[in-house]
C-alpha cells in the first residue's frame, strides 16, 4: 500500500500537507517492515498525502527489499552515517512536511497525531520527547539516559538558550521551509544536535511533544563514545564564543593583572617557599591572547558556512579589520617589546627588572602570533 505525495507547496487552501517519512536504515529486517506499515496506516488513517521513504544505508541482510515489499521508496546513501542517510532521504523527499524516525521500532509511527500537532499551530519543527513519553524499561542505557542526553541537551541549552529536553531524540517532524533554513551538513549521529542549534541560531519556532520509547529489535548502532564525542566535538566547534573566546578573554585579563601585580616584586614569598607569578602571568596572556585570535579566525569560518550566524562582531571584521591591520597592530607589540628589550639592555637592569623583561617578551611573542592569526583569517575570508 502506497500514498503518493504531491509535489511540493502544491497543496491546494485547506488542504493538507502532503508528508514524507524519511527512515534511516542499516540492517533492520527485523522491524523495517512493521515500521513501514505503521507509517503508512497512519497516513491513511489520517487522510493525509504522502509517502513512506527508507534510506538504506548499506545493508546485507535484506532490508531494502523487505521495505519495498511493505509499500515504502527505497533510495540508496553509499556515504556511511545517520547523517549522510537522512539529508539523503530529505533530498529526496517529495513532501511539503517532514517526519524522521528510526526504523528499530523503537518510535510509534502508527500515531503521529501528537508530533503533527505543532505544526499545524504554525510550529517549523517537533521535536519528540521520550523522558515526558515514557521509557520502556530496557529501551535505553542508563549512561545515555542519565549521562549522555542529558549532557548534551545541557551544552545545546547554554549554547543555544533554546529549551529541549531531549535533544537527542530521533523522532521529528518539520516544514521543507525549516529544513532548507537549516543547512544540515552532519553525516554522523551529530545531525540531532545540529538541527537543534540551527534552528535555534536561525530563529525557527521549535515544539517538543511527549512521545513513547520502546525496546528495539536487532543489533543497536549507537556508539556511546565515539558518537558522544562526535557530538561534542560538533557543538565545541559550533560555538567558537565558548570554544575560544570566553576562555581566552578570561585567561587573558589574568594573565594582564598577574603581570600588573609582580610590577612592585618579582617574587611572593609564602612561607618558606617563593614564587615568581610573572610565569603564570605571561604563559595566561599569551595563551588567552592566541585563543582570542584563534576565536575570530573561527568566528569568521563558522559564519561562512552557516554555522553560526553573521552578528556585529563578524560585521565590524568585515568593515574594520584585514590582514593590513593584524600586521600592523602585531608590529607594533613586537616593536614595544624590542624597546623594553633595549632600555633594560642599555640600563642593564634586566636581572633587576625581571617582570619587564617578561613582559617585552611577551608582547614580541603576541605581535607576531597576532600577524598569524590575521593571515590566517584573511585566507578564511577570501576563500568564502
Amino acid at each position: 500500500m502506497t500514498v503518493e505525495a504531491e509535489a511540493p507547496h502544491s497543496q491546494a487552501p485547506g488542504q493538507k500537507p502532503s508528508v514524507s517519512i524519511v527512515m534511516p536504515c542499516l540492517n533492520e529486517k527485523e522491524t523495517v517492515e512493521i515500521c513501514v506499515r505503521k507509517a503508512l496506516s497512519w497516513l491513511e488513517r489520517s487522510e493525509t498525502p504522502g509517502e513512506v521513504l527508507v534510506v538504506d544505508n548499506g545493508s546485507t541482510d535484506g532490508s531494502p527489499e523487505l521495505a519495498a515489499a511493505a509499500g515504502a521508496r527505497v533510495v540508496f546513501e553509499p556515504v556511511k552515517g545517520y547523517g549522510s542517510a537522512l539529508r539523503r532521504g530529505f533530498l529526496e523527499a517529495k513532501g511539503d512536511w517532514m517526519v524522521m524516525g528510526d526504523c528499530d521500532d523503537t518510535y510509534e509511527f502508527a500515531d503521529l497525531d501528537p508530533l503533527m500537532a505543532p505544526l499545524f499551530e504554525g510550529a517549523d519543527m517537533s521535536i519528540g520527547n521520550r523522558h515526558a513519553g515514557g521509557i520502556a524499561p530496557g529501551a535505553m542505557t542508563w549512561s545515555h539516559r542519565y549521562i549522555g542526553t542529558p549532557a548534551i541537551s545541557f551544552l545545546l541549552r547554554v549554547f543555544t538558550g533554546l529549551k529541549v529536553g531531549d535533544s537527542q531524540c530521533g523522532l521529528r517532524a518539520f516544514t521543507r521551509g525549516a529544513l532548507e533554513r537549516m543547512e544540515l551538513k552532519t553525516d554522523g549521529m551529530e545531525l540531532a544536535s545540529e538541527m537543534i542549534l540551527k534552528s535555534a541560531r536561525r530563529g525557527l519556532n521549535v515544539a517538543e511533544v511527549p512521545v513513547p520509547y520502546n525496546i528495539r529489535l536487532g543489533e543497536a548502532k549507537l556508539n556511546t563514545f565515539r558518537d558522544g564525542w562526535r557530538h561534542l566535538r560538533f557543538l565545541m566547534l559550533a560555538s567558537p564564543n565558548w570554544m575560544f573566546t570566553i576562555p581566552g578573554l578570561i585567561l587573558t585579563i589574568a594573565g594582564i593583572v598577574i603581570l600588573g601585580a609582580s610590577l612592585p616584586n618579582d617574587r611572593i614569598a609564602i612561607g618558606d617557599f617563593s614564587w615568581q607569578p610573572v610565569f603564570a602571568g605571561s604563559i595566561f596572556t599569551i595563551v588567552g591572547f592566541n585563543a582570542l585570535m584563534l576565536g575570530i579566525a573561527s568566528r569568521l569560518y563558522t559564519s561562512a558556512r552557516g554555522i553560526t550566524n553573521e552578528d556585529a562582531f563578524v560585521r565590524f571584521y568585515n568593515r574594520y579589520l584585514s590582514l593590513e591591520v593584524f600586521v600592523v597592530a602585531g608590529l607594533a607589540l613586537i616593536g614595544l617589546g624590542v624597546v623594553l628589550d633595549a632600555i633594560l639592555l642599555i640600563t642593564d637592569s634586566a636581572a633587576d627588572n625581571f617582570t619587564l623583561a617578561a613582559i617585552a617578551q611577551t608582547l614580541i611573542v603576541i605581535g607576531a602570533n597576532a600577524g598569524l592569526v590575521g593571515a590566517l583569517a584573511s585566507l578564511l575570508e577570501d576563500g568564502n
